[in-house]
């Protein structure tokens, strides 16, 4: 196959985790052909969503950037792809938009997205979980403060979290001793400007914010359990956490089994979905991560799980 990867730059790859690099590994291994290029590099002419794309190239080591070496850049039509990934890190905002629709065009013409651009903007990772309310912590939606007050003053010890950030940026735990909740509010909220969810605290973080992988509707059989670090209330490993792989549990396995279904159905080949404890806090559809963490602890190759899958899905 010939496959494009939309990323962040080569260079910024931490390799030794990075989930992006675990699959193209694995495609390369297959003897697939890798090209590679940013959101920045998509355009549209005569009517065509096309890339200025860069063949890949592994170079066998895994050291600083000598890993890979990079050739034969070419303006390529989507369509002339055998798949499309998706790969950028978010914030989801004005110019990623404008990618997903891009790659809905490119679907018109032929093109085959993994994740689908509707699939990306239909589902944006916090705002996902009300549609599946009956696997979630009591939740607000809001830009008010005077609704978000009321929410802290109803549960006592809350989360509150932007709509677009990753990695645990902008995350803030609140009760109603801190001397600071006027200016936390104003502060994620833009003075009442900008929407943001809260969610009451779930104890359970303290054993882990997992991360369950759903590849092509079907969950991967052993999570990553990001554990927070002390002092800290994110479980994200770019906050410190520490990732702890675990077999899924009953619960974890009636999410992922209720959901993974549907958000197939809807163009997902990847999905992670954060769970705590027994709730579902996030559905992760950008560039869900964890490959190498859960693959290293379990011997489980994600990546190749996902390799196939993408080989599934490109050859219909």
């Amino acid at each position: 196959m010939k496959i494009l990867v939309v990323l962040d730059p080569l260079a910024s790859l931490k390799i030794y985790k990075d989930s992006s690099y675990a699959m193209m590994r694995e495609a390369d291994s297959r003897g697939h052909l890798l090209f590679t290029c940013g959101a920045e590099n998509l355009r549209v002419k005569d009517g065509i969503v096309e890339a200025q794309a860069t063949q890949l190239h592994f170079t066998g080591t895994q050291n600083g950037h000598d890993w890979y070496t990079q050739s034969d850049t070419a303006i390529t039509a989507l369509k002339d792809f055998d798949a499309v990934i998706m790969r950028k890190d978010p914030p989801f905002d004005q110019q990623y938009f404008y990618a997903t629709q891009l790659f809905t065009l490119a679907e018109a013409q032929g093109a085959k997205l993994f994740n689908r651009g509707q699939a990306l903007r239909d589902f944006n990772e916090k705002l996902a979980i009300l549609k599946f309310p009956q696997f979630t912590a009591p939740t607000l939606v809001s830009q008010q403060e005077s609704d978000i007050r009321a929410f802290l003053s109803e549960h006592g010890d809350i989360i509150l979290k932007p709509l677009d950030g990753m990695g645990g940026t902008g995350i803030f735990r609140l009760t109603q001793a801190d001397p600071n909740i006027g200016s936390i509010i104003e502060t994620l909220t833009a003075n009442g400007t900008q929407t943001i969810m809260a969610q009451r605290y779930i104890a359970a973080i303290k054993e882990g914010d997992k991360r369950i992988l759903l590849i092509d509707g079907k969950p991967v059989d052993w999570c990553l359990a990001r554990i927070p670090k002390t002092g800290e209330t994110r479980g994200n490993l770019a906050a410190g956490g520490s990732g702890v792989a675990r077999p899924l549990t009953a619960r974890d396995r009636e999410i992922a089994e209720a959901l993974g279904p549907q958000l197939a159905a809807q163009g997902l080949l990847l999905v992670g979905l954060d769970v705590i404890g027994e709730n579902l806090t996030e559905v992760n559809v950008t560039s869900p991560t964890c490959f190498a963490e859960i693959t290293a602890q379990s011997g489980i190759n994600v990546a190749a799980l996902f390799i196939d899958a993408l080989e599934r899905h490109s050859a219909r």
